[in-house]
């Protein structure tokens, strides 16, 4: 057990979400309303004992729960929020369709966590979106198979995956599965960190897929990492083989899963009242960088009792075969197992070139995991890009794009008035 918890500290330090309306004003009227204490988190001890729909339900929006199983038998939760609770609340059939798409070890909560008027999930719903939130394999919400086992002690055939398994069998099945179930062709897409990362890997090694996209937008795109700028995570990545040697042969396939214990102690540690409440933000901000003005810290219980939400350890040490590498390539199974896999000693990179759909990237210049240079040398590979948008705040880093006060004022609201411009052409 502790040399399992061991390597689970190694791999947390590698791992790594007609007329436009103003976004702000729309903010603005949301928490100028008189109920303002229904608009974010009125008892966080309650809402961080939550689930997803269970929050989404008790903020009275409107809430479907749908099921996707991908072609290799992963099945993936959908948490749909059809329209808005205050605005756009009627039906109509012709909603800007949106799918919203997590980070690494997260889960659609991300969106929501945050509370109305603060959540992404919550901020689309109200500016007329019919809102998708994927939930990946192997997190809490999409932990079953049509016949493997996630809990299995006699193999881990279940976390054999990557974040290449989630471009190319979760997200196609999860767009095919919105554009049947609401009788429409194409659908526009936001990534945050890994939810950028498998995207790419779908346009690229299913390019069928860009016409299905209206426009995608990738909020700190982790995809070339050869100057992520975290000292820690650089000095372990060069320790990727070992760990995953060490992994197999311990049959270690999951990475950090969401347990009752780490709920109840996260949530002790990082309320306010806990001096330790701290360190629950510096471990934030050593992976995703300091920025101790946009964490609203009374909001970490919420946040801890939902992160880590599950992955996989081949995701992690996927991630550690890309920093330092100036290229975004595939998974590295070693030499004799890549020549049998992709008849070449080492893996090929993805052909960024075969992402045809129009794209949008958003980074923070304090972003430790995303170095502005990457995102330069990402948007050089590119096709058909609409934007490269600097975050307008110096200090802004890879976690505020999902908990950063400032979010929907710096990020969400441009981004969501540049997706109705292109739903509109």
């Amino acid at each position: 057990m502790l040399v399992r918890n061991v390597v689970c500290f190694l791999l947390v330090a590698l791992a790594v979400g007609s007329a436009t309306p103003n976004i702000f004003s729309l903010v603005k009227e949301v928490n100028d309303l008189a109920d303002f204490e229904s608009r974010v988190s009125n008892n966080i001890d309650e809402d961080a004992d939550l689930d997803v729909p269970e929050l989404i339900t008790k903020y009275k929006y409107p809430l479907e729960i749908h099921e996707v199983t991908t072609e290799d038998g992963y099945i993936l939760q959908l948490h749909r929020i059809p329209h808005g609770r205050d605005r756009h609340t009627a039906p109509r059939p012709d909603r800007p369709l949106a799918l919203v798409v997590h980070g690494l070890t997260l889960s659609s909560s991300v969106f929501i966590d945050t509370g109305p008027g603060n959540g992404l999930g919550y901020i689309l719903a109200e500016s007329g979106f019919d809102v998708w939130l994927a939930n990946t394999r192997g997190n809490m919400y999409s932990r079953r198979h049509r016949r493997l086992n996630p809990d299995s002690l006699l193999s881990n055939d279940y976390w054999d995956f990557s974040w290449e398994e989630v471009g190319t069998f979760d997200l196609p099945a999860t767009i095919d599965y919105i554009l049947k179930n609401t009788k429409r062709s194409r659908l526009h897409y936001i990534g945050y960190s890994q939810g950028t990362t498998a995207f790419f890997v779908m346009g690229a090694m299913k390019p069928e897929y860009n016409d299905k996209i209206i426009s995608s937008h990738h909020l700190a795109p982790t995809v070339i990492m050869e100057h992520t700028d975290n000292l820690l995570l650089k000095a372990l990545a060069p320790l990727t083989g070992s760990v995953s040697t060490i992994t197999s042969l311990l049959g270690i396939g999951e990475f950090i899963p969401n347990t009752e214990i780490l709920r109840m102690a996260g949530q002790a540690a990082c309320n306010d009242d806990a001096f330790t409440q701290p360190l629950c933000s510096n471990i934030f901000f050593l992976i995703g960088g300091w920025n101790s003005d946009q964490l609203n810290t009374t909001t970490l219980p919420i946040i801890v009792s939902h992160t880590p939400a599950g992955a996989s350890v081949k995701q992690v040490l996927h991630y550690g075969q890309e920093i330092g590498k100036p290229n975004f390539r595939r998974y590295d199974h070693g030499i004799i197992k890549n020549l049998l896999k992709y008849g070449s000693r080492i893996p090929p990179n993805y052909d960024l070139r075969k992402v045809t759909s129009r794209v949008y990237l958003y980074y923070g210049a304090n972003d430790p995991l995303v170095s502005v240079t990457d995102v330069f040398a990402l948007n050089d590979q590119l096709p058909n890009v609409g934007g490269m948008f600097r975050v307008p705040m110096d200090e802004f880093t890879h976690i505020d794009f999902a908990f950063g006060i400032n979010a929907p004022t710096l990020v969400y609201e441009p981004m969501i008035s540049r997706i109705l411009k292109e739903d509109a052409v």
